[in-house]
């Protein structure tokens, strides 16, 4: 194995690219008395259309499939359940599907290599029937109707919805029922063979662990998989750089008014050490205008315009990319107001060069303070790692930005003619 140590945080990890095309990422931390592991492969919702390595056809499969396909892994040839194994082992799993990947995991305190074992064997063991298949299409119907009346699920894909004319990000995650009505057994190991090739994939696991062992345990169980020669051609729309559109309100019973605000960001196209940097001047730039600190959030809060709910992120992939702020406001369109007009006034005086060195300070310790969460940094890790990202690149990127990269993001990015407004209201008939 490869042993890397990140001489500004101290942390090591060990790193192996098996001959199967699997990325092994293995970090220690002796004084946790748990352990973490994600299986996770580059594979999201959003990979509806694309070419398989060695083919030439184009393959168009219904959107949601991604979603489906998480929730068939957990069937078992001999139908016994796979969170019971875990269970027998004191590990508790979960998945998720998102735009960009899908992702197997567990935690546990005890038994780590048995549960180790379960997670690699379970993901490389797809079964699916006709049967079966068409059982989950009810069960997945049922989940999408609830997220119909899900007032944040809906305030979110009401904005992307704004932002994107084409691009698949903005396609509920799940799919709709008529498109997983499409979904058969065929397309469903169709999927699983393309994007579930262990060169597609990323295993990291950390906690109080043994890297050597850890790393026979995961040779052990890697099965028969022929890694690729070429990358999977993904095949997206082209996307206006305009919005699609600008406003939309939606009623769903809650008791407060709910917004988001955001900005369509045309600087796509790129992964790697560029997209890092790009991502950092962006957490800067959004901590020096929205900020606990900042003379716009302390505006807002002290004219009951926000409150504790409100937030901001920075979305950043290598085909799209966007910046958000959303919360609760009896008042959404004066918070919308107020927003534009404060990044006019800024765009126009400038942005004080104290408050970007105080901030930058503020960033460096925040990504010092993620080792501490084993969970989130290794989610954090390993959806860099799928973006082409080395997360101990970090600080390399953080160095090279200058006041003035951030007065040129500032420059570019935020324009209200990129900007729309999602908010959901309260349904007072309803």
């Amino acid at each position: 194995m490869e042993k890397i140590i990140d001489k500004h945080s101290g942390e090591c990890i060990y790193f192996e690219k098996d001959k199967s095309g699997l990325s092994v990422y293995i970090m220690p931390r002796a004084d946790y008395t748990g352990s973490y592991a994600v299986f996770a492969t580059k594979y999201g919702s959003v990979d509806s259309e694309f070419i398989v390595p060695g083919e030439k056809k184009i393959t168009k499969v219904p959107d949601g499939i991604a979603h489906y396909l998480e929730h068939k892994m957990f069937d078992l040839p001999d139908g016994s359940n796979v969170f019971d194994k875990f269970s027998r082992f004191g590990g508790e799993a979960n998945a998720f599907t998102s735009f960009n990947m899908t992702a197997y995991l567990f935690s546990a305190t005890e038994h780590f290599y048995e549960n180790l074992e379960t997670l690699m064997d379970y993901v490389q063991s797809p079964y699916f029937t006709k049967e079966s298949v068409q059982k989950e299409q009810g069960i997945i119907a049922q989940e999408i109707g609830m997220y119909d009346d899900n007032a944040p699920w809906r305030l979110f894909f009401n904005f992307l919805g704004l932002l994107y004319h084409n691009n698949p990000v903005k396609i509920d995650i799940a799919g709709t029922v008529s498109s997983i009505a499409k979904i058969n057994e065929e397309l469903l190991y169709k999927c699983y063979n393309t994007f579930y090739n262990l060169s597609n994939m990323t295993l990291f696991v950390t906690g109080n662990l043994d890297p050597e062992k850890t790393l026979l345990v995961i040779k052990e169980n890697i099965k028969n998989s022929k890694p690729y020669t070429e990358e999977i051609k993904r095949i997206y729309p082209d996307e206006p750089k305009t919005i699609a559109g600008k406003f939309k309100t939606q009623k769903i019973s809650v008791a407060t008014p709910m917004f988001m605000i955001g900005w369509k960001d045309n600087d796509v196209g790129f992964s790697g050490k560029r997209l890092l940097k790009k991502s950092i001047e962006m957490e800067i730039l959004l901590e020096m205008l929205f900020g606990k600190g900042s003379k716009l959030y302390n505006e807002l809060y002290s004219e009951g315009l926000i409150n504790q709910s409100f937030s901001y992120e920075y979305a950043p992939q290598e085909s799209y990319a966007y910046t958000m702020i959303e919360g609760q406001s009896p008042n959404p369109d004066k918070v919308y107001e107020k927003v534009n007009s404060r990044i006019s006034e800024l765009k126009k005086s400038g942005l004080k060069e104290e408050d970007f060195e105080r901030i930058k300070k503020v960033i460096w310790g925040d990504y010092i303070r993620s080792f501490n969460d084993i969970e989130g940094y290794a989610h954090s890790f390993i959806t860099m790692q799928l973006m082409g990202i080395n997360y101990f690149d970090y600080y390399d990127e953080y160095q090279k930005i200058t006041f003035l990269d951030i007065l040129k993001r500032f420059s570019q990015q935020l324009s209200e003619d990129l900007c729309v407004m999602s908010q959901i209201q309260p349904d007072t008939e309803g």
